[in-house]
């Protein structure tokens, strides 16, 4: 394997050699440098952020092109939410209205409509609640991948392969 990719194994290793009595060479353990890892995003702070200002964890974490598509998701799902609260309550006030001791169960349309507003405005509120979530696990996934470098080619040195066919009748 070494030889197919020698720029795999580029780490520096250190030995210490000691002569022991009766003239032998032998090693001691293997000291490797001692290189701590400080990651340069806080995924606490990102997820933070995003938790008071959907977007600002994702602005920390420098993924600029998902602000505007978790502001759109969430102003929708925010609007739809408003808007159809605001046509429950106007049907319910309608249906309450309609019920008189002639007819105490009024008028049914008004009863559909107020039902079907109710849901949809539930509906709405989970849609935002599903944005709002995953923005918070995207803002945290994305501070700990900070990090993480990704490269097209493993340090220039691509194994190139040849297969031949040959087809004799």
């Amino acid at each position: 394997m070494l030889l197919l990719f020698p720029s795999l194994y580029t780490q520096t290793l250190q030995y210490s050699f000691n002569i022991g009595i009766n003239g032998y060479l032998k090693t001691d353990t293997l000291k490797k440098p001692e290189t701590k890892f400080k990651m340069k995003k806080s995924p606490l702070k990102a997820v933070l952020l995003s938790a008071f200002i959907p977007g600002a964890g994702q602005f920390y974490n420098e993924s600029y092109w998902k602000i505007p598509v978790i502001a759109g998701l969430s102003g929708y799902f925010g609007y739809e939410y408003i808007r159809n609260h605001n046509l429950y309550k106007k049907n319910r006030d309608l249906y309450s209205e309609s019920q008189t001791s002639e007819n105490p169960s009024g008028n049914q349309t008004y009863k559909s409509l107020r039902e079907f507003y109710r849901n949809q405005r539930d509906d709405f509120m989970w849609y935002f609640l599903i944005v709002y979530t995953l923005n918070l696990v995207d803002a945290y996934v994305d501070a700990h991948l900070f990090d993480f470098d990704i490269k097209d080619e493993i340090n220039g040195h691509l194994p190139t392969y040849k297969l031949n066919l040959k087809i004799k009748f």
